[in-house]
């Protein structure tokens, strides 16, 4: 690879690689956050079904992030730029397959003790399910960012029962915790439903959902209740959202203080006065900011619902617990624990990493990338997860993974318009084929 060498006061040479808006919304304020000064930023957007869409990259944008170059790229041809162009740091934001995959082509690229980019992976929100596999696939980067003690606590113990080195693991925070504190506003109640792409997955519990939100916005003339919803129709995010309550809502009445909105979850929080979800990530910004946050058990305290996580933290409760006045009173231990208690111990979060970064940096040789996963340990799962991302067992692009050059002028514009024209298929497929297919089933 070039040379890393660069003055000791230079800015770091940081790749962010990612799959979809939020994860390149983590991966890029990561970035940031390890940095001591401000990065030179690189990113990179992997082709799949959730690659940002522009008005998705322009909505992250709204917070601050952005990138000195972005471009899309194939897994090979990520790697092939890693190879060719000298980083001090990639950040893999992506999902736990994709973070292996990047892991195995890596390490082909440096077998033995050489000089080579530190490597960080993470979370983007609470570790809910897929606990073990999820960190398993993510094992061999140099540091797995915890985002709370809570979870260094929880990774280092699944990596150290499996005889994996978990060195790695480095507690850190979200890093996109922030904004003012609340402030109650007098005459302004507004109460927000933080929607979520796959949870509830279910058609009907959706619905449930969605009618005791409008019912909500129908007992409380005098509030202003707010969908928050992660997408469009037709985008996706980090998860399949096959039953958008977009759609859903079209066969209601809504009344006059119901409405959908879109954007920076930071931006509505600021006008918050209570907000209601059932395990979304942006419960813990709430929170952070010690907005009311209302975490549902309509549905159950479930695994599957991810509201199991909320359990010791006083904010569970019911629509009919909301509707009849409830605000719930969160547990100081349990925001500690979690890394969002309001204060100053935010702002000292990152401090860890920055540290263990630039020693990391500062190395003459880093050793070998070594996965806990290889042919030896996982030899019945490992080549079939790699191949979905184009490369050999070896971590070696397969043939045709990636073009030599980049396509120009017609042939780029031709190539871009199949391509989001294959998505629109994919997402029509996932948002109305495949449920009229699946009720057809049930009859």
């Amino acid at each position: 690879m070039p040379s890393r060498t660069r003055p000791a006061d230079a800015p770091l040479r940081i790749a962010v690689v990612a799959d979809s808006d939020t994860r390149w919304k983590w991966g890029a304020l990561t970035a940031r956050r390890i940095a001591e000064r401000a990065p030179e930023l690189s990113g990179f957007l992997v082709r799949c079904r959730a690659t940002p869409t522009a008005r998705q990259l322009a909505e992250v944008g709204e917070v601050g992030v952005d990138a000195d170059a972005l471009r899309e790229v194939t897994m090979a041809a990520f790697l092939r730029a890693i190879e060719r162009e000298p980083y001090d740091v990639v950040v893999l934001a992506l999902v736990g397959g994709a973070a292996q995959a990047a892991l195995h082509g890596l390490a082909r690229l440096w077998p033995g003790h050489t000089q080579r980019p530190v490597l960080v992976t993470g979370y983007v929100g609470v570790v809910y399910e897929k606990l073990a596999d999820g960190l398993l696939l993510r094992h061999g980067a140099d540091v797995v960012l915890a985002n709370s003690r809570h979870d260094a606590e929880r990774f280092r113990a699944v990596y150290e029962g499996v005889g994996a080195e978990a060195s790695a693991v480095t507690e850190a925070a979200l890093p996109f915790l922030g904004g003012a504190p609340y402030r109650p506003e007098p005459g302004r109640e507004t109460v927000v439903f933080a929607a979520q792409p796959s949870v509830p997955e279910s058609r009907a519990d959706r619905l449930y959902l969605l009618r005791r939100l409008v019912g909500h916005a129908r007992r409380h003339p005098g509030r202003e209740v707010l969908l928050k919803l992660r997408s469009k129709p037709g985008e996706h995010t980090t998860h399949i959202e096959e039953q958008p309550y977009q759609k859903l809502a079209r066969s209601m009445e809504l009344p006059p203080n119901f409405r959908l909105v879109y954007g920076n979850m930071g931006e509505v929080l600021d006008r918050t006065d209570l907000l209601v979800t059932v395990s979304s990530t942006a419960a813990l910004e709430s929170l952070h900011r010690s907005v009311p946050t209302a975490v549902l058990t309509d549905l159950g305290v479930r695994e599957t619902l991810g509201n199991h996580h909320f359990v010791g933290s006083g904010c569970l409760a019911s629509w009919d617990q909301l509707d009849a006045g409830h605000r719930p009173a969160p547990a100081a231990d349990w925001l500690a624990a979690q890394g969002v208690a309001p204060g100053e111990a935010y702002a000292t979060a990152f401090d860890g990493v920055r540290e263990r970064i630039a020693e990391l940096v500062s190395r003459p040789q880093l050793p070998p990338v070594q996965p806990y996963y290889t042919l030896a340990t996982a030899p019945g799962y490992l080549p079939g997860l790699l191949a979905r991302h184009h490369l050999a067992p070896d971590g070696t692009p397969l043939p045709g993974a990636a073009p030599e050059a980049e396509a120009t002028g017609v042939r780029r514009l031709v190539r871009d318009a199949v391509r989001d024209a294959a998505r629109g298929a994919y997402r029509h497929g996932v948002q109305r084929v495949a449920p009229v297919i699946r009720r057809m089933g049930e009859l």
